[in-house]
This record gives structure tokens, C-alpha cells and sequence, in this order.
């Protein structure tokens, strides 16, 4: 038994959900061949070797790029058996079903991969996910073998224009909180997985000996388990006293847990990512976020008196944005001094409503929706003002235009082209030198995407 799993995309970083899963066939004795698609051409002779193919889908880009090769690997190996697992899986299981995938598993599926590649059926069964469901798993370490070497990944690029080579691993699964439009919240259901501390050193342990100088925890929020993320970046601070990492927080977790701050600092946390998405009280409300603009605000000022960057994310268009209320959100991440600390993606991202989204509760969705869109895999939405629309397109194209720039260059060219767009005075924004923050070569969002198109 041979089976292939395939990445196509996992935000520039060594994809876990490769390296997990690889342990647990490797272990009941399968062989296993890695392919980050991402990186490297996926010869034809390893699709025909392959007597299973599983592809990785955490998100949404990844599925959709999964597409033609889930198609040219019917074609090249039309008797391979075909899997795919990860969050975005079991939200797309027709889809994946009618491509020839006969078993669609979630994100806990490395027992369910191990049961497929075992089973001698011709054709395998089809594991549904509801079927499936959660299981509680007893981790094991990932084994990386045959990944492409860290350096090829995205890494940290320093203040002093240095860069550090990065890995990435998970210290939880899941989340427990039902943010509406995230799409965890579909599979987990509020429920999240702890992984045991001596997993998640030893996966550390295993990239710092293979270059690794800096570590992305993956985990949709590092403080659901703020006793266990305590313990972890304490030992971490202890075994790799060299060793820097992020981490994701939401907005109410960095006040209910503000006194965990300065040991983040302590320990080599080089900054926190937190899906902030608006400053508006009423979207933040519709989104179920659980903070207000108040809160995002208070949380600023604890990371900054904590000697932490906070990197915010935002998906700034909605259904419910404004012109006037994009200018807001400009001008307040300019009051806030956050304007080095914001990728300029960041300002030009578009809600994403994918299959089977708690968004489709909401009247206001409803209304702007169209049909589902089986070729980008989403429900596509149009604002009933278009200008906001058009906003969105032409900032995008800003951004584009500014890539390899500094960050001020974007944001002060999105500021005037938002303010022409108001019909306010067409003078050149003005935004303040400051000096850069550490960040990641590869920017992160989640729960939307870029548009590509209106």
C-alpha cells in the first residue's frame, strides 16, 4: 500500500496536515509519499505509484486548487482510491464526491485515513463526515520526512531586515467559540482538542534541529486552553531560549487573560495575530465575535504596555460596510499607530461565504446572496450600494500595485483612493514613517479571501 497526500496551499508554511497524518500511516506500516504542490510539481510517476491519494484542504484556496488534481489524478491513475480531509473537506463533500473522492473526513482524520488505506475493498467505502464525526484522538508526533525543507516555507522577516527560517505546529484543535463566519464552526461545533504538551515539544524539538529559528503555533486560538498554552511556551522558553513564535488570540481572550501577556513576551513570542475583523459594533454583532470596537481598542493598548505586537486582521468588506466606514476604520488604525502592523491585504479582503456558513442565517446575507458558485465554491454577494463594490476591487488593485513596498506606501494609497471615492478632497493621504515590525513573508488571513471578481 502506497498512499500519496497532497498539499496544494497552507499559507506558505510546511503543512502539518501533511506531517501528522504521515505519522500515524507510517506507524500501521503504510508507505507514504509527501507532495506540497505549493511548492514543487507533482510528477506524474508518483500519482501512478500511488494506490491512495489524500489531499489536505484547511482552507479555501486549497480546495479549489485541489480541483484539477483531484481531476488529473483520476485520469492518471484512475484506480487510486482518493480521500480528502481538513476543515474545508466535509463543508465541500458534494463537490469533492462527484470529482471521484469516495471518502470526505474533517480535520480529525488520521484514523480515518489509516482505516481507508487498510481497507482491501476495491472501492473503498464512503466515510461521511457526519458519519465520522469528531474523535478524540491520542496524538502522536508528526513526521516530516520527505517535506520540503523549512526553508522553502515563508519566514519572519525582522525589523533589522533579517530573516528567520520558520516551522509551524498545533498546540490545540478546534475552537470553542461559534463566530459566524468562520469555518470551523461548522465541523467543530464549539468543540476544541488539546494536544499533550510532550507532542507539541517534540514536533518543536524535531524542526528547531532541521533550521527552524521561529515557530507558528496554528491553532484557531492559542488561549482556549490558556492553562495548557501557558505551561507549553514556559517549556518552550526553557528548552529554546533562541527560539521566537507567534500566535493567534481572540480579542476577548487577550482581556480575560491580559496577566498571560508579558509571559508570551518572556518567552519569545514575537507577536499575536487577532482576528479583529471591524470596528463596527453592529457588524462585529452580526459576525458573533464577542468583542466590541472598545475592546479591540483596550487590547491594543495591553499588547503595546505588554511590549507585544498585535497584529490585527479585518475583513473590511461586508454586506453592511460603508464608504464613510472604511475611511473609520482607516483613520483609526492611524490614530491607533497600527498602520506598520496591519498587512495591506488585510484592508482589502471580502466576506467569504462558503457551503453550509452560519452566515446563511442572516436575513442580510440572504438578501445580497446569489446562486452558489460550484466553480469558486462559495456564495457570491453583491452590495446593495456599488460603489462599496468597486471600492473593494480598486483597493485590491492598490495593493497589488504596492507589493514589495513598505507598508505605509499601500495604506496611504488606499486612504486617498477611499476619500476620492467619498467625494471628499482628493489630496494625497499623508501616513507617518514608522519603523517596521516583525511579520511573517506570507501574509494570514482567514475565514475570507481576496476578491477575484464583481
Amino acid at each position: 500500500m502506497r498512499a500519496l497526500l497532497i498539499s496544494t496551499y497552507d499559507l506558505g508554511r510546511q503543512p502539518f496536515g501533511l506531517a501528522s497524518p504521515a505519522a500515524w500511516l507510517r506507524r500501521a506500516g503504510v508507505d507514504v509519499d509527501c507532495a506540497d504542490a505549493s511548492r514543487d510539481p507533482i510528477a506524474d510517476d508518483r500519482i501512478a505509484a500511488a494506490s491512495m491519494v489524500a489531499f489536505y484542504l484547511p482552507m479555501h484556496t486549497a480546495t479549489r486548487l485541489a480541483g484539477p488534481l483531484v481531476d488529473r489524478v483520476r485520469r492518471l491513475n484512475p484506480s487510486a482510491r482518493l480521500a480528502a480531509y481538513g476543515l474545508y473537506a466535509p463543508l465541500n463533500a458534494a463537490w469533492l464526491q462527484e470529482r471521484g473522492v469516495s471518502a470526505v473526513l474533517g480535520p480529525e482524520a488520521e484514523q480515518a485515513l489509516v482505516d481507508f488505506a487498510q481497507s482491501l475493498k476495491p472501492d473503498a467505502r464512503s466515510l461521511k463526515p457526519e458519519a465520522q464525526g469528531l474523535p478524540r484522538l491520542a496524538f502522536i508526533q508528526p513526521d516530516r520526512a520527505g517535506l520540503p525543507a523549512l526553508d522553502r516555507y515563508a519566514s519572519v522577516q525582522m525589523p533589522d531586515g533579517s530573516r528567520r527560517v520558520a516551522g509551524t505546529t498545533d498546540a490545540t484543535r478546534g475552537c470553542k467559540h461559534l463566530c459566524r463566519h468562520c469555518p470551523i464552526v461548522p465541523v467543530y461545533r464549539g468543540q476544541f482538542r488539546a494536544v499533550p504538551l510532550d507532542v507539541v515539544l517534540a514536533d518543536i524539538r524535531a524542526q528547531v534541529d532541521a533550521g527552524a529559528q521561529h515557530v507558528s503555533f496554528g491553532d484557531p486560538d492559542f488561549f482556549n486552553g490558556p492553562s495548557h498554552a501557558r505551561r507549553l511556551v514556559e517549556q518552550v522558553g526553557r528548552e529554546f531560549p533562541g527560539l521566537s513564535y507567534d500566535v493567534t488570540i481572540k480579542i476577548e481572550h487577550l482581556l480575560q487573560h491580559a496577566g498571560l501577556l508579558p509571559v508570551l513576551r518572556d518567552t519569545g513570542c514575537l507577536f499575536v495575530t487577532s482576528a479583529v475583523e471591524s470596528i463596527d459594533d453592529d457588524v462585529l454583532a452580526q459576525l458573533r465575535k464577542g468583542h466590541t470596537r472598545a475592546d479591540f481598542v483596550r487590547a491594543v493598548g495591553l499588547c503595546r504596555d505588554s511590549g507585544l505586537t498585535l497584529a490585527p486582521t479585518f475583513i473590511p468588506f461586508t454586506p453592511w460596510t460603508t464608504i464613510e466606514g472604511y475611511l473609520e476604520l482607516l483613520a483609526l488604525l492611524e490614530t491607533l499607530d497600527l498602520v506598520e502592523q496591519v498587512a495591506p491585504i488585510q484592508l482589502g479582503i471580502r466576506l467569504l461565504v462558503t457551503a453550509e456558513s452560519p452566515l446563511l442565517e442572516l436575513a442580510d446575507v440572504q438578501r445580497c446572496i446569489t446562486e452558489f458558485d460550484r466553480a469558486s465554491l462559495n456564495w457570491p454577494w453583491r452590495h446593495d450600494d456599488p460603489r462599496v463594490d468597486r471600492l473593494q476591487t480598486e483597493v485590491m488593485s492598490v495593493i497589488a500595485a504596492a507589493a514589495g513596498r513598505p507598508r505605509t506606501d499601500a495604506f496611504a494609497a488606499m486612504a486617498t483612493l477611499a476619500r476620492e471615492r467619498a467625494g471628499l478632497p482628493a489630496a494625497a493621504a499623508v501616513v507617518r514613517a514608522r519603523p517596521p515590525v516583525p511579520h511573517l513573508s506570507e501574509a494570514w488571513y482567514c475565514c475570507a479571501e481576496p476578491m477575484e471578481a464583481i
